[in-house]
C-alpha cells in the first residue's frame, strides 16, 4: 500500500500518528498525547485507541516496540512506534491540512495573527 491511497486519514488515526512521531509511547502516553496536541479538544477513550490502533498496525502504519516493564514491576506495557510508511502518511495527511488551512485563511474563515474573529 502507498502513502498517497490512504489520504485523507480519520482525524483521529492522525492524532495518534502525529503523537507517535516524537517516539515510541505506551497506550495511556498516545492518549495523553492526542490530547496535549490538540489542545484538549481530543480525548481518545481506551476503546476508540486500541480499536484504531489495531487498524493501523494492520494497515502498517504503526508497529509494536518493546514491552517494558512498569515500576513495579509486576505489569508490562505494550509500546506503539509509527512506521516509514505511517511517517509518510502523516506527513501528506499534514501537508494537506495545511492547504486547507490556507484555502481557509484566503477566505478569512481563519483569522490572521493579531485579528479578532
Amino acid at each position: 500500500m502507498n502513502a498517497e491511497s490512504m489520504i485523507p486519514l480519520n482525524p483521529r488515526d492522525y492524532l495518534i500518528l502525529f503523537s507517535l512521531e516524537s517516539g515510541e509511547r505506551h497506550g495511556y502516553g498516545i492518549v495523553k498525547g492526542v490530547e496535549r496536541d490538540s489542545g484538549g479538544q481530543v480525548r481518545l477513550d481506551p476503546a476508540n485507541l486500541y480499536r484504531a490502533v489495531r487498524r493501523l498496525l494492520r494497515d502498517g502504519l504503526l508497529k509494536e516496540g518493546e514491552r517494558r516493564e512498569v515500576e513495579d514491576g509486576e505489569e508490562r506495557r505494550r509500546y506503539y512506534a509509527i512506521t516509514d510508511l505511517g511517517r509518510s502518511v502523516v506527513r501528506l495527511e499534514a501537508a494537506r491540512l495545511a492547504s486547507l488551512a490556507d484555502a481557509a485563511r484566503e477566505r478569512r474563515l481563519i483569522p490572521e495573527a493579531g485579528e479578532s474573529s
